[in-house]
C-alpha cells in the first residue's frame, strides 16, 4: 500500500468543501496543494482561504502532478469515473459519500484501489465524532453488556422536498434521497454492529414535486447484524431534529446524538429502592450536562471551529491521513454500507412511471435563475400566458417535466458572455433572477455584481427588448419606523451594509448606468418577502431561524411586514415585461400592509395546528454581538475579509420602515391581493408544511 499521502486536492468547491478544507488545515503533515472545479471563480475563492493551486479540470490536475490524493467533492453521479481516473493516476481517494450509486461501482473503486496499490476511503464523517469513538468503546469494552437492539435515526427537514430547488442530483430520482441520506445511518450500523441482513422498507408521509411525482418524505428500514435488530428511520418533514444513535443492551442503553457530539449512557445502578429512580435521573442529567460543557468549552476554545459537524470532519481527516489504516472509512467498509443501501432499494415498491411530456419549445422569453423558488412561479406564469420558456440553470434538469413543451432548460455558465449571447438569440425579454452569496465583498463585485453587468452586456449585443433586473429591499436603510419608502427613496450609506444589500445595490446601479449611456433597455423589480406557493417556511426575512420549530424575530416582530405573494410577484413581473413605460424604472413589488411577523406565525398555528416558538430579538444586543465576532474573526482569525454591518444594518433587518407600492399599481396596474383572510390562505394553503 501507498505511503501516507501529504499533498491534497479538493475536486469539487462547493458547499462541502469548506468542511474538508478545515479539517485538513487542521491536520499535522497534510497541506492543500490543489483545488480543482469547472466553475474558476469557485475554486479561486476556496484557494484564497486555503490556499492551493486553481485548475478547471481534473486532467491539468493530474498532468501537473499536485497532489498525492484528492477528496472526491463533486455530485454523487460523477464520483465513480472521478475516483478511477485518479486511483489509475496513483492517486489515493477520499469520495464523499455517498461514494457511488450502487454496490456494483463501489466494488469497481476498491477493486481499481487494490490492482493499483492506493487506498480508496469513504466520506463517513460521523464516524469521526469524538462522542462516537467513546460509543465503539463502550461497545468493545461490554460497558453495555450484550447489544440486542440499535434504533438510529436520521429526523431533520429537508428543505429541497417542499421548496426546492427541484434540479438538484438528490431530487432527480427517488433512489436518491436514501443514497444521499442513508449512508449516515448505515455507516454506524456496519462499523458498529457487522454487515446488515435488510428485511423490510417502508416508505410513508408522500409530498406531490412539480410535474406531478412524488417522493417519501419518510422510510423506515428493519435489519439485522447477527442477533442484533437494527431500525433506520429516515424523517424529512420539518421536525424537531433527532440524528441519534441508541443502542440497548444487557448492562446498559447509550444515547449518540451526533448532530451535537453528546454521549449518554443509562445503567442500572445498586442504590435501594426509593433512592434508585432518583439516583438514575441525576446521572443522566449530571451527563447531560457533561456534555453539554465539554461541547460548550471545545467551541468557545476553538472560535466555534470545533463545532460538533466539524468535529466529524477533523476526525475523519486525522483517521485516514494519520495511519490511513482505520477500518471506519475503509473501501471494504464502505462496500458493505453500499451493500445493504442497494438491499434496502430492491424492496421499494414498484410506482407508476411519471408522465413524459415531449415537444419542441420555441422559447422568447429567458429565465436565469428559473429553477428557483420565483423562477419556477415566474416560469409557469409565463407559460400560462402563452410563451415558451428558456431557463438557464446550473444543469439540463429543471422542474417542469409536466410542460416540457413549452420550457427548455439550457446550462449556461455565467462566466461566458459569448454563451449568454448565443442563449439570448431569438429571445424578446430576459430575467435576470440570479443572485451570488459571498463572503467578501472583493468575491460580491466578481461572481454577483460582475455577473449582472455581463448578462447586461449579453443582452445589449444580443438585442433583447428588454432586461428585467431582480434587486431587493434589503438595500434601502429600513431602521426609522417613520419613514415610508417609494422608488424615489435612496439606499443611504450602502457601504455600511451587510454583503448581499450592498451587492445588490451595486448591480443596480451599473445596469442602471448601462442603461443612461447605452441604452440597455432595463426594468428593475425589488421584492419585498415573498411567501407563498411551494416558499420555504423558514423564511430568513422574518426572522434567524433555530431549527423548524423556533425562529427569533427581528425586533418584537409587531411592526407590518412588507410581505409580497409569490403569485402576485409574477404578475408584476410579466406586467413589466408587457408595459413600455415600465423601461428605466424600478419597482418595489410589495403587497398591501396587513401583516406582522408575530400575525404570519398566528396564522400557522391557526391553520395547522402547530404553535411555533417564536421569541423577541433585540437588534442591538444582535449588533453587539456582531460586533465581538468581527472582532474575532479580524484579529484572533486573521479574516482582513470579515464585514461589520452597522446597527441601522441589524435594525433594517426588521423591516421597520413602511413601503409604498403605488407605483407599480398605477404603471403595471399590479393589484396585489388586498384581502386579508384570501392572503393568509394564499400565503400558507399551497405549502406542504409539517409533512402535509
Amino acid at each position: 500500500m501507498s505511503t501516507m499521502s501529504k499533498r491534497i486536492g479538493l475536486i469539487g468547491a462547493g458547499y462541502i468543501a469548506d468542511w474538508h478544507a478545515e479539517a485538513l488545515k487542521a491536520t499535522p503533515g497534510v497541506e492543500i496543494a490543489a483545488i480543482c472545479d469547472r466553475s474558476a471563480s469557485a475554486a479561486e475563492a476556496l484557494a484564497a482561504r486555503y490556499g492551493g493551486r486553481v485548475f478547471t479540470s481534473v486532467e491539468d490536475m493530474l498532468a501537473a502532478g499536485a497532489c498525492d490524493a484528492v477528496h472526491i467533492l463533486t455530485p454523487p453521479d460523477a464520483h465513480k469515473p472521478i475516483a478511477l481516473h485518479c486511483l489509475a493516476a496513483g492517486l489515493d481517494v477520499l469520495v464523499e459519500k455517498p461514494v457511488a450509486l450502487s454496490a456494483a461501482d463501489t466494488r469497481a473503486i476498491e477493486d481499481a484501489a487494490q490492482a493499483h496499490g492506493r487506498r480508496f476511503w469513504a466520506g463517513h464523517n460521523f464516524l469521526g465524532l469524538p462522542s462516537y469513538e467513546r460509543l465503539k468503546r463502550q461497545v468493545a469494552d461490554g460497558t453495555l453488556g450484550r447489544v440486542s437492539e440499535a434504533q438510529i435515526s436520521w429526523a431533520l427537514p429537508l428543505a429541497p422536498l417542499r421548496s426546492g430547488p427541484y434540479g438538484l442530483w438528490l431530487m432527480r430520482d427517488l433512489r436518491n434521497l436514501l443514497l444521499e441520506l442513508g449512508p449516515h445511518p448505515f455507516s454506524f450500523a456496519v462499523d458498529l454492529l457487522g454487515p446488515l441482513d435488510v428485511v423490510s422498507l417502508v416508505t410513508g408521509q408522500e409530498i406531490a414535486l412539480p410535474g406531478a411525482e412524488t417522493r417519501p418524505q419518510s422510510w423506515r428500514i428493519l435489519a439485522r447484524a447477527g442477533d442484533v435488530d437494527v431500525t433506520i428511520t429516515l424523517s424529512m418533514v420539518e421536525t424537531v431534529d433527532d440524528r441519534s444513535v441508541t443502542l440497548r443492551g444487557s448492562s446498559g442503553m447509550a444515547r449518540l446524538d451526533y448532530a451535537a457530539d453528546t454521549l449518554v449512557t443509562n445503567r442500572d445502578n445498586t442504590a435501594d429502592l426509593v433512592l434508585n429512580p432518583l439516583r438514575k435521573q441525576l446521572g443522566q442529567a449530571g451527563a447531560h450536562l457533561r456534555e453539554g460543557l465539554r461541547n460548550a468549552g471545545a467551541q468557545v476554545a476553538s472560535l466555534n471551529r470545533k463545532s460538533p459537524y466539524g468535529q466529524s470532519f477533523r476526525g475523519m481527516t486525522r483517521a485516514i491521513h494519520g495511519t490511513g489504516e482505520d477500518t471506519r472509512f475503509s473501501g471494504a467498509t464502505a462496500l458493505r454500507i453500499m451493500e445493504a443501501i442497494d438491499a434496502s432499494l430492491t424492496l421499494l415498491p414498484a410506482r407508476p412511471a411519471p408522465a413524459i411530456v415531449t415537444g419542441t419549445p420555441s422559447p422568447d422569453v429567458m429565465v436565469i435563475g428559473g429553477t428557483g423558488y420565483i423562477g419556477r412561479t415566474l416560469t409557469r406564469a409565463l407559460v400560462a400566458k402563452g410563451h415558451d420558456v428558456r431557463v438557464v440553470s446550473r444543469g439540463r434538469h429543471g422542474p417542469f417535466p409536466d410542460i416540457a413543451d413549452h420550457v427548455e432548460t439550457v446550462p449556461v455558465a455565467l462566466e461566458d458572455t459569448a454563451a449568454l449571447v448565443a442563449a439570448m438569440q431569438g429571445i424578446g425579454t430576459v430575467y435576470n433572477l440570479a443572485k451570488s452569496m459571498d463572503t467578501t465583498w472583493e468575491a460580491a463585485l466578481k461572481n454577483d455584481v460582475g455577473t449582472a453587468v455581463r448578462i447586461g452586456e449579453a443582452a445589449l449585443e444580443a438585442g433583447v427588448r428588454r432586461l428585467i433586473y431582480t434587486g431587493t429591499i434589503a438595500s434601502y436603510d429600513m431602521s426609522d419606523p417613520k419613514a415610508v419608502i417609494t422608488e424615489a427613496t435612496g439606499f443611504g450609506d450602502i457601504a455600511a451594509r451587510n454583503l448581499y444589500a450592498r451587492s445588490k445595490a451595486e448591480c443596480e446601479r451599473q445596469l442602471m448606468e448601462m442603461h443612461r449611456t447605452r441604452g440597455l433597455p432595463l426594468v428593475i423589480a425589488r421584492p419585498g418577502i415573498v411567501v407563498g406557493g411551494d416558499g420555504p417556511l423558514q423564511h430568513w426575512g422574518i426572522g434567524r431561524w433555530h431549527g423548524a420549530g423556533a425562529v427569533k424575530l427581528w425586533g418584537n416582530g409587531r411592526n407590518i411586514l412588507p410581505f409580497v405573494l409569490v403569485d402576485d410577484l409574477s404578475e408584476a413581473l410579466i406586467a413589466m415585461m408587457e408595459t413600455e413605460a415600465a423601461v428605466g424604472q424600478s419597482f418595489n413589488l410589495t403587497g398591501e400592509p396587513m401583516l406582522t411577523g408575530r400575525d404570519y406565525f398566528d396564522a400557522i398555528h391557526q391553520r395547522f395546528g402547530a404553535r411555533l416558538r417564536v421569541t423577541s430579538g433585540s437588534l442591538t444586543a444582535m449588533w453587539l454581538a456582531g460586533g465581538v465576532k468581527y472582532g474575532l474573526k479580524r484579529y484572533a482569525l486573521g479574516r482582513k475579509d470579515a464585514v461589520c454591518p452597522s446597527l441601522a444594518d441589524w435594525r433594517s433587518r426588521a423591516h421597520l420602515a413602511r413601503f409604498d407600492n403605488s407605483l407599480a399599481k398605477s404603471v403595471l396596474d399590479w393589484r396585489p391581493e388586498a384581502d386579508r383572510q384570501a392572503f393568509v390562505a394564499r400565503a400558507l394553503d399551497a405549502k406542504a408544511l409539517f409533512g402535509l
